[in-house]
């Protein structure tokens, strides 16, 4: 039996991969969550599993250690606790930026001491507005240091810095997943994500909000589809400690996407345009090449399907 620590457990990603892992094997999972963003309703259909235990705590803490709050043995560890959303994000920059720094080494340390292989849930981000494309692994990014999304931006590479730094002085096994755009149920109708935002918007048919002419570019993964991907990193059977991306390769305008989920929802909702945040990226694409060579891993979900799922996940919070 594996013992596997999911922080951030709660959250969106979180909840799904802890409910993915209790369905693989025999393992025990822990969920270490300080409830910020993640929501004890996302699990509530694993939450009676004799495998599955819930901790409330803060991996930016330094007055209690995590591994007093688990001390038995830890055998994997998939780091997802940080807020994804800009609106959770720029909400408490200064938090922000300590969960990928401070909480991280905390998560670091705690892995060196069991000997566990730790995976960080990076993301495209790191990638800035890319000047690039599509993004591949190689590419250092095109990031403002300065701006309103440096919290994330920057807090996620020096992320990746701390995780290659632990692996090459203490041996540490790492993986590092870059994640592009994700969506599907359990997302926060409230988290001013893209996929969220315009479903909620539709349903409700209120005017969807594109920020910009909406030829800006995502491409979309599937929940499933992206927590299919970190299980197979974590559990590829050799060394692998280089960032790997993990996205759907189809691009879309955000446009687009916006008439996709009016004609999914038969709403009369109209599209209403407003100035472009700054830094917002206008291109966003991964290259999966890797990942389908060393994982045998590519998104099976389409958008259509997607969305469907995820509209019907939706309705019922409207």
């Amino acid at each position: 039996m594996n013992r596997i620590l999911v922080t951030g457990g709660a959250g969106f990603l979180g909840s799904h991969l802890c409910k993915f892992l209790l369905e693989k094997n025999d393992n025990k999972v822990i969920c270490l969550d300080n409830f910020f963003t993640g929501k004890k309703k996302n699990l509530e259909n694993i939450v009676d599993n004799p495998r599955f235990e819930i901790i409330s705590h803060d991996i930016n803490d330094i007055r209690t250690p995590i591994d007093v709050k688990i001390p038995q043995h830890i055998d994997q560890i998939y780091n997802l606790a940080c807020p994804a959303s800009p609106k959770h994000y720029q909400f408490n920059p200064i938090e922000t930026i300590k969960a990928n720094t401070q909480g991280v080494i905390n998560i670091l340390e705690f892995a060196k001491l069991n000997g566990a292989t730790v995976l960080q849930a990076s993301t495209s981000e790191i990638y800035g507005d890319p000047l690039e494309h599509p993004q591949g692994e190689g590419y250092r990014g095109n990031v403002n240091t300065l701006g309103p999304r440096a919290c994330y931006d920057e807090g996620k590479r020096v992320a990746e810095t701390l995780f290659m730094d632990y692996h090459r002085r203490f041996n540490l096994p790492i993986r590092i997943a870059r994640i592009f755009n994700t969506y599907g149920p359990n997302m926060d109708k409230d988290d001013g994500r893209v996929v969220s935002n315009f479903i909620i918007q539709a349903l409700k048919s209120e005017d969807i909000t594109i920020y910009g002419s909406g030829q800006q570019t995502r491409s979309f993964c599937y929940v499933d589809d992206l927590i299919d991907g970190l299980y197979r990193l974590m559990n590829l059977d050799k060394d692998y400690s280089n960032p790997l991306n993990f996205g759907n390769p189809n691009e879309i305008t955000i446009l687009e996407l916006a008439k996709k989920v009016i004609k999914l929802t038969n709403s009369q909702s109209k599209i209403e345009y407003k100035e472009l945040p700054q830094d917002d990226p206008t291109r966003r694409k991964p290259d999966i090449s890797l990942a389908r060579k060393l994982l045998n891993w590519s998104p099976k979900i389409s958008l259509e399907q997607g969305l469907k799922k995820t509209v019907e996940y939706f309705r019922t919070l409207v």
